[in-house]
């Protein structure tokens, strides 16, 4: 019975973990984009919604826990252009609140720790998270939020940011200081900034936010200043040394004293009824601010009381972001046009009369599907409602019914495609129309820059322009081309200059020591999303074995389920993909995977069977050297406590993991407890209802004696 019990389930769980996957690429994809290319894609709505069904997968099913996933790794990868900083304190995102009510959920969450609160709210600006790490008082790293664990290195271009201390003030500074702050640019220094843009017919900056990222990640510092940045400060990373610090208003003090900008409006409140009208005020005054803000940061102001909150693996308890509701306007719909992206999807979009919403200038909107277009009964000439929350990407929530004429008709999704006019088929069981021409200029261009993408190969000055540009040339068939371009060839084309054009041929050449999973990514191999290649690289070390395993040996690799063995097994049989792949091999790119990890000296024991969760901090063991110890002993941990959990491993300042181990009555081991289980290994704690009946048998005996 158990066996079958399995089979059945099997099917579910690996639909989950392609699920999963798909998230986690998803995810990865819009974190670049949004973090890395200043560029997103969706809107924030539509992110969080994501990372809320994600966060709620794993949590469901503990055993779909990785910590590799992005949920756990807020940001965007590095860019090469910069040297990597590794923060002293992992910069990690908020949780966030969209309503009222989810606001006082968090409330109760911390009443059931703590008795007794203030909070300190703040608004939320919509810039570029920054580190500023001061050594003695002075400036000695400025780092991007990055990963969260490791930045790039723009101190150069920070120190040009009028308002920034290079220099602290006042004595007894500490030793090591670490500030967090927001860079920012004002919206009248955007404005100009555009103006400026347009006469020189360059690309206009969609917003502030990625006005204020892209002015930031210049290599030429001189460009940054003319860009007139702004700065807010609003947190502590790591301090050694200064004085002892309270409460967060103590600490907003300091660090106004030490010479430190932070922002006037933020406010200490006795209550969360009284937040809650902080953030309805900051609402209404959100554009007449002369910056953008998107929400507001709420945060426990005691900080024993912080320490006693802790963390999770992914943001602190003490802290939520309260996100502004969407804002909304109306104008006239010109037309539904549609686009052909990386994979041939073909997505519709509106072409609307231009109107202000959010903060900025709406002309364009994503429609998603044909489904989504008849859902919402969209029909051109129509009066519609814009939606946006001071996003990048607005939403056309629907027709104005009252203004509509009569006669108007239905709009139909194109039988082919826009650019090469080949038919666009919607596959079975699937809500997306394709375009099967795998020659399509426009999937061409797509998988190209897909390819050089910071999530994938990471090529500096390689983005959407330059390689329609190249592809328009000739220069350019596919991503494997990139390794044969020289600079002699790119000097001639418009735009293009020497220096730029050698600056390019670098980039590239220094991409191929990306490694094997960022090549993964790069060819765009269907359900192979950011996680799964590094395992796939881990398992099977180069790209040759990966293209020829069985279903078996893939299948052997923990997340890889049948659907993505598919997906791996059809992109080889591909006659294209292949021969993009000799490129890649002939141009010697690097199609290894990391050397494999060094055995651990487990002693023969084994605790294959058991799953771990780690929480605090112990004295023998980092995190990663706990996890390194117990997987090599073939035993698994995860993030999520839960009634199939082994064993809760507790440390320093232990965070809600203990309190739930103790609720569901999963066995807990102290520093000493995990180390002796490590020597000399332990058997699957018994369920607290066996144990209770042991216990109870025992007593009997006792009596009867």
């Amino acid at each position: 019975m158990a066996a079958s019990d399995d089979a059945a389930t099997e099917p579910v769980t690996e639909n989950l973990a392609g699920r999963r996957d798909e998230l986690a690429a998803q995810i990865a994809q819009h974190n670049a984009r949004y973090f890395e290319h200043d560029e997103p894609e969706i809107s924030d709505a539509a992110f969080d919604a994501l990372i809320r069904e994600l966060r709620t997968l794993v949590d469901e099913h503990p055993e779909l826990d990785d910590w590799e996933l992005p949920i756990y790794h807020p940001g965007g990868s590095p860019s090469a252009t910069f040297a990597p900083v590794i923060h002293l304190v992992p910069m990690l995102s908020l949780d966030n609140a969209f309503s009222r009510d989810e606001l006082f959920a968090w409330g109760e969450r911390l009443d059931r720790v703590i008795v007794g609160t203030t909070f300190v709210a703040e608004p939320k600006m919509d810039g570029l998270a920054i580190s500023l790490l001061y050594r003695d008082g002075r400036l000695a790293i400025g780092a991007t939020r990055g990963d969260g664990v490791t930045g790039e290195d723009v101190t150069a271009n920070v120190a040009t940011i009028s308002g920034l201390p290079t220099r602290l003030r006042g004595s007894s500074l500490p030793g090591v200081l670490e500030v967090r702050g927001e860079i920012y640019m004002p919206t009248t220094s955007f404005e100009e900034l555009n103006r400026r843009q347009a006469e020189a017919e360059a690309r206009l900056f969609a917003n502030p936010r990625n006005a204020a990222a892209g002015s930031l990640r210049q290599k030429d510092s001189s460009v940054t200043a003319s860009r007139d940045l702004a700065l807010f400060c609003y947190q502590l990373g790591a301090k050694e040394g200064g004085p002892r610090l309270r409460t967060h208003t103590e600490t907003l003090s300091w660090m106004r004293e030490l010479g430190f900008p932070v922002n006037p409006l933020i406010d200490q409140h006795d209550d969360l009824e009284s937040v809650y009208g902080f953030c309805h005020s900051m609402e209404e005054q959100r554009h007449t601010l002369g910056y953008e803000i998107d929400g507001v940061v709420v945060k426990v102001d005691d900080l024993a009381q912080r320490d006693e909150l802790g963390f999770t693996s992914r943001a602190p308890r003490w802290a939520i972001a309260y996100k502004f509701p969407p804002e909304e306007k109306t104008t006239k719909l010109l037309g539904i046009m549609v686009s052909i992206g990386r994979t041939g999807r073909a997505t519709p979009f509106a072409q609307l009369e231009p109107v202000f919403v959010g903060g900025s200038t709406v002309g364009l909107a994503t429609l998603h599907n044909e489904d989504e277009v008849a859902r919402r009964d969209l029909r051109v000439g129509d009066t519609v409602v814009v939606r946006k929350a001071g996003d990048v990407i607005p939403e056309v929530t629907g027709p104005v019914l009252a203004e509509r004429k009569k006669g108007r008709r239905r709009w139909k999704f194109p039988t082919k495609c826009p650019v090469c006019s080949r038919p666009l088929v919607r596959l079975d069981g699937e809500a997306n129309h394709y375009c099967v021409n795998v020659d399509c200029p426009a999937q061409r261009v797509q998988r190209i820059v897909h390819f050089a993408s910071r999530g994938a190969m990471d090529i500096e000055g390689l983005g959407e322009e330059r390689v329609a540009q190249f592809v328009e040339a000739g220069l350019l068939d596919d991503a494997g081309d990139i390794y044969g371009l020289t600079a002699a060839q790119l000097v001639p084309l418009e735009r293009i200059a020497e220096v730029s054009a050698q600056n390019l041929i670098d980039a590239i050449a220094a991409s191929t020591s990306r490694g094997l999973a960022r090549v993964l990514v790069g060819l765009n191999i269907r359900n192979v999303g950011p996680t799964a290649a590094k395992a796939l690289a881990r398992a099977l070390g180069n790209l040759e074995r990966i293209e020829h395993a069985t279903p078996e040996e893939l299948t052997a690799i923990e997340g890889v389920g049948p659907i993505l063995v598919q997906s791996i097994q059809r992109f080889f049989t591909i006659d294209e993909n292949r021969r993009i792949v000799d490129k890649l091999r002939r141009a010697e790119v690097g199609l290894e995977g990391p050397p494999p990890a060094v055995p651990l000296d487990t002693g023969g024991v084994s605790l294959v069977g058991l799953t771990f969760v780690l929480t605090g901090g112990m004295e023998a063991f980092t995190r990663e050297s706990a996890q390194a110890a117990i997987e090599a002993r073939g035993a698994k941990v995860t993030a999520t406590v839960s009634k199939k959990t082994s064993f809760v491993v507790v440390g320093e300042n232990p965070g809600l993991k203990f309190a739930k181990a103790e609720q569901l009555g999963v066995a807990i081991l102290d520093e000493a407890g995990f180390t002796q289980v490590l020597h000399e290994g332990a058997r699957p704690p018994e369920k607290p209802v066996k144990q209770a009946k042991k216990q109870a048998k025992k007593r009997e005996g006792a009596e009867d004696g």
